[in-house]
């Protein structure tokens, strides 16, 4: 069999040296790569070097070897076309179906699946006309991913540094093993609906610090993206997670375990799938306090809220049970359409028992 074609196509944009180690990902695994740079990308990488790393020659223009037509024959014989970085100049002409160069003709002839990695300042991320052209491209089938949130170029930081090239590789490498896809060619989930949640709630103590734990919220998250990549219609109930959502999934942030349930149980309604995977706190505090308690609680010039002792040095913090979100579900599940409901449970083992002796 022949290697898979991939036709990575770098902006202008000052990330589009990362795309180097992309491009390296991508030959070290086996694919055959043809690079197409627009000519701003070769201000900041020059030719040479993409020629260096894919082993090809590198155009940018429609005009080189006329005679095989590249503007047409590229996106016509490719397996996926990534574009990293995407700048907000290329995403615009993309989704206006533009084609002034190579990369945006091969854009528009691609028959294949299409990733598109945006980069840039977040205000440009965020104006209104990039918020169109990502809805325009994404309603089209073009996977766009969500920037990731950091240090920019210069001294800004925020949301539109381009996502890692691991990261950027792991989805293209799932689209073009067509992960979820039937024999038939079919996507296993479509038409499914999927909701899952992710991360660990936190309860407030007072307006600063709260009850938590440890989840990052990494398995929901991986869940949710591979849900999606099946076909699947997936709504991802977050919690306090610090990660980038997966391209085409619908998020829905919360903070505590009640917001959670709530957020779940109206996600869940008519769905086929429920995965619990986010980490639910059984506790909160019985009072909130509208001010942050101090060190020098128990002494006589600081007030005492309820439910406190003021002979102590230290509050005593009295805790209720949450709500059991994934014991409701099971309980609330109709004979006439059940979904599959899918929990977890985060344990450690004791002296008598071992962890999955508990978690059973």
């Amino acid at each position: 069999m022949r290697p898979q074609r991939v036709i990575l196509g770098v902006s202008g944009g000052i990330a589009a040296y990362k795309a180097c180690s992309l491009l390296r990902l991508f030959t070290e695994s086996g694919y055959d790569v043809t690079v197409v740079p627009t000519a701003a990308a070769l201000k900041f990488v020059g030719a040479p070097t993409w020629a260096a790393l894919s082993g090809k020659p590198v155009s940018t223009d429609v005009w080189t070897d006329v005679h095989q037509v590249p503007h047409v024959r590229l996106g016509q014989r490719a397996d996926l076309v990534v574009v990293a970085p995407a700048t907000a100049d290329l995403m615009a002409r993309a989704a206006h179906g533009l084609a002034d160069d190579l990369l945006t003709n091969t854009l528009l002839t691609a028959r294949c699946p299409v990733v598109l990695a945006p980069a840039m300042h977040t205000e440009m991320w965020e104006n209104q006309a990039t918020v169109a052209n990502v809805v325009t491209l994404r309603s089209r089938g073009v996977h766009v991913i969500d920037p990731a949130s950091g240090r920019l170029a210069g001294a800004d930081t925020g949301p539109g540094r381009l996502p890692e090239p691991e990261d950027i590789f792991a989805l293209c490498r799932e689209l073009l093993s067509g992960v979820g896809r039937s024999t038939a060619g079919g996507e296993v989930l479509a038409g499914r609906r999927v909701v899952i949640s992710a991360g660990g709630t936190r309860e407030p103590l007072d307006p600063v610090r709260f009850l938590g734990n440890r989840s990052s919220g990494k398995q929901g998250y991986a869940l949710a993206e591979v849900a999606v990549a099946r076909g699947a219609d997936v709504t991802l109930v977050s919690a306090n997670v610090s990660l980038p959502v997966p391209e085409g999934v619908r998020l829905v942030p919360v903070q505590t375990a009640v917001e959670l349930g709530e957020a779940v149980a109206k996600a869940a309604q008519d769905c086929d799938v429920v995965v619990m995977a986010a980490a639910v706190a059984d506790y909160r505090p019985a009072h909130y306090t509208d001010v942050k308690i101090k060190k020098s609680y128990g002494d006589s010039d600081q007030p005492v809220p309820d439910g406190r002792d003021a002979d102590q040095s230290a509050p005593t913090i009295q805790l209720v049970r949450n709500p059991d979100v994934l014991a409701e579900l099971v309980q609330d599940r109709g004979s006439a359409r059940s979904p599959v409901i899918v929990g977890f449970a985060a344990e450690t083992g004791d002296a008598e028992h071992t962890v999955l002796d508990l978690a059973r």
